[in-house]
C-alpha cells in the first residue's frame, strides 16, 4: 500500500551524490546500448510513463536519462487537451495511437492517467466514471504488455509541496526558465491535497506497479529511473539478429 505522506521526497541518507551521478552516467550509456539492441531485435517495445505534479521534473528526466538513445525509434509524447476528433472517441483512443511498435522506445510526458486525475480533481467526471476508466486503463496496459511485448515502466515523480513552490517561482525569477511559466500551475497547486488523494488511489490500483521516485534532488530522480530501467531491460537479454543469408 503506497502512502505518499510516508515516502520522503529526498534522497536516502548516506548515498554519495558524486558516486550516484557517476553511476547514473554509466546507466544512461547502458540504456543507449540497450535501445540499439531493442531496435535491432524488433522483439519488444518499451513504454515509459512519467507522471507527476507540475514542476516535478518530467522534462529534465527525459533530457538526462535518454541522452544516449538514438533518435531513431525513440519518441516523447505529451498529452494536451483533447482535440475535437479525440473528444469524439473513447478516452484511450488517442493514447493507443501513440504506443510504441516493436523496436521502439516511447516516453509519455504525462499520460492517460490525466483522465483520472485532473478530471477527477475538478469534478468533470463522476466517481463511477473514474472507476470505469481505471479498470479500462488496467486492461489496456495488460493488452499492450502481453499482446505486443511492451515493457511498461510507470514512474511517479514525487515532489514536496515546498519544493514545487520553489520550482514554480524559479520560472518567474530566472529568465531562461520564463518560458515554462504557466499561471495555471499556481491555480492547480491550490488543489494539492486532492491531487495527492487521487494520485494515491491511482498508484495503488491495477496490475502494473508504479515506481515512486523522490525528485526534490534532481540527481536522485535520474539515479532511480535509470537504475530501474537498466535492471529490468537487462533481463530481456536483447540480441543483435544474425546476418541474413
Amino acid at each position: 500500500m503506497i502512502k505518499l505522506s510516508e515516502i520522503s521526497t529526498d534522497p536516502p541518507k548516506g548515498l554519495d551524490k558524486k558516486e550516484a551521478r557517476e553511476q547514473t552516467e554509466e546507466w544512461a550509456r547502458q540504456l543507449g546500448e540497450i535501445h540499439e539492441r531493442l531496435i535491432a531485435s524488433q522483439s519488444h517495445s518499451v513504454l515509459v510513463i512519467l507522471q507527476g505534479m507540475d514542476a516535478s521534473g518530467k522534462d529534465g528526466a527525459v533530457k538526462n536519462i535518454f541522452r544516449y538513445c538514438t533518435h531513431n525509434n525513440f519518441g516523447v509524447y505529451s498529452f494536451k487537451k483533447p482535440t475535437e476528433e479525440e473528444f469524439a472517441h473513447d478516452f484511450l483512443w488517442r493514447v493507443h495511437r501513440q504506443c510504441p511498435a516493436k523496436g521502439h522506445l516511447q516516453v509519455f510526458n504525462r499520460s492517460h492517467y490525466e483522465d483520472v486525475l485532473i478530471q477527477r480533481v475538478h469534478r468533470w467526471i463522476d466517481e463511477k466514471r473514474v472507476r470505469q476508466r481505471l479498470e479500462a486503463i488496467d486492461a489496456f496496459e495488460k493488452l499492450i504488455q502481453f499482446d505486443n511485448n511492451t515493457v511498461l515502466f510507470k514512474f511517479f515523480l514525487h515532489i514536496s509541496h515546498d519544493q514545487q513552490k520553489l520550482e514554480l517561482q524559479q520560472r518567474i525569477d530566472e529568465r531562461e526558465k520564463n518560458w515554462k511559466h504557466n499561471e495555471n500551475d499556481w491555480k492547480e497547486r491550490e488543489h494539492w491535497d486532492e491531487y495527492m488523494r487521487c494520485y494515491e488511489e491511482v498508484l495503488n490500483f491495477g496490475s502494473t506497479p508504479w515506481t515512486v521516485v523522490p525528485v526534490d534532488s534532481r540527481w536522485y530522480r535520474d539515479y532511480v529511473i535509470s537504475k530501474t530501467m537498466v535492471e529490468k531491460l537487462g533481463k530481456l537479454e536483447l540480441e543483435y539478429p544474425p546476418l541474413k543469408k
